[in-house]
């Protein structure tokens, strides 16, 4: 399947149940110069979770995004900002003219991109000196609960490859990408109650459908996960924030 229509009718479910990023986040923003004035392009924007913050932030953004119902669902859930305009575009074909943005963000999506061409994309489209962004939400591997939900993906899931389209830690497509950057981890847990713990799993890329033939085992095992970690009906997922900043 092209990668572009993985998330073909999630997009309501993927608005609900994803989280946000770590509040420490947001002064780094500001410190960085993503603030009022910056036009930034968030490439591969999805349902504008990311770009909403940018938008709270004052910056002009371009929520640019392949997936239609995705980017229907950032053009409903940020109707309000005047500042946000979506863009039927790639990471390797954004559809913006020349020079034309300050920085480039891309949260949780990088692992969909061919590198080399993003690469020749982010030289085309930003201007001298801007920076680029990656931002991912990124579970801590050493918990059990994180280990155990990872095996029944691989249990059901046959297009998983690993949290986050497999990119671990500086991986080498990160480090292809820039020509020096620094590197930002902030705590995040992320508390779910059952339902959101539930929806949070099958608004993945790689997750069964309700169509498909095991689809009810496989929610089986996900609800018992939640019903062994859980303490008073609610479930705090470690995780963390990692944030990539450079020049490409």
């Amino acid at each position: 399947m092209d990668n572009t229509q993985k998330f073909n009718d999630k997009a309501s479910i993927y608005a609900k149940a994803r989280p946000g990023y770590a509040s420490e986040l947001v002064s780094l923003l500001s410190e960085i110069g993503l603030g009022k004035d910056a036009v930034v392009a968030d490439i591969g924007s999805g349902t504008g979770i990311f770009s909403k913050i940018l938008l709270e932030n004052e910056c002009t953004v371009y929520g640019v995004e392949p997936n239609k119902d995705m980017r229907r669902e950032s053009e409903k859930n940020l109707a309000l900002f005047s500042n946000f305009q979506a863009v039927n575009g790639t990471a390797e074909n954004t559809m913006l003219s020349e020079k034309s943005v300050d920085f480039i963000t891309v949260a949780q999506a990088f692992h969909w991109f061919d590198t080399e061409k993003f690469k020749l994309e982010c030289s085309r489209i930003i201007k001298d000196k801007g920076k680029v962004m990656l931002i991912w939400n990124s579970r801590l591997m050493e918990s059990p609960l994180v280990k155990e939900n990872e095996q029944i993906f691989q249990r059901f899931c046959p297009e998983f490859n690993g949290f986050s389209g497999g990119i671990g830690y500086m991986d080498e497509s990160i480090q292809k990408l820039y020509n020096h950057f620094d590197v930002f981890h902030f705590p995040n847990n992320l508390p779910f109650d059952k339902s959101k713990f539930i929806d949070r799993n099958l608004s993945a890329s790689y997750s069964l459908n309700e169509n498909d033939e095991e689809y009810e085992l496989y929610l089986t095992e996900l609800n018992n996960l939640f019903d062994r970690y859980a303490i008073d009906g609610m479930l705090n997922v470690p995780n963390e924030t990692i944030i990539y900043v450079g020049e490409i």
